[in-house]
C-alpha cells in the first residue's frame, strides 16, 4: 500500500497536467522554449506515473483495468471482474 502523501502527490501532478495543457500545447506549437521553462515542472505529462486506483502500487499497472497485477488477481478470484475467469485446460 502506497504512502497517502505519494498517491496525493501523483493526484496533485494530474490537476497540474489538466491545468497547463493548452497553453503547454499552444507554447510549444509557437516554439516558444523560454516561456515553456517558465511553466511549473509538474505541468508535463512525462512526470505522471501510472499507479493502482485501489492501492496506489506504482508497479505491476495493468492500463486496460487501471489496477496492479496484484489487486487483479484478488478481485478475479473473487468474481469482481465481469468477464474474467480463471483458466483450466
Amino acid at each position: 500500500m502506497a504512502r497517502e502523501a505519494i498517491k496525493a502527490r501523483e493526484r496533485k501532478r494530474e490537476k497540474l497536467v489538466a491545468r497547463y495543457a493548452e497553453k503547454r500545447k499552444a507554447l510549444k506549437e509557437a516554439g516558444d522554449w523560454v516561456g515553456l521553462d517558465k511553466l511549473p515542472r509538474n505541468s508535463s505529462r512525462v512526470r505522471l506515473h501510472n499507479r493502482c486506483k485501489m492501492t496506489g502500487r506504482p508497479k505491476g499497472y495493468m492500463r486496460k483495468f487501471g489496477i496492479s497485477r496484484v489487486t487483479f488477481r484478488e478481485m478475479a478470484s473473487a468474481g469482481k471482474i465481469p468477464g474474467v475467469t480463471k483458466a483450466s485446460w
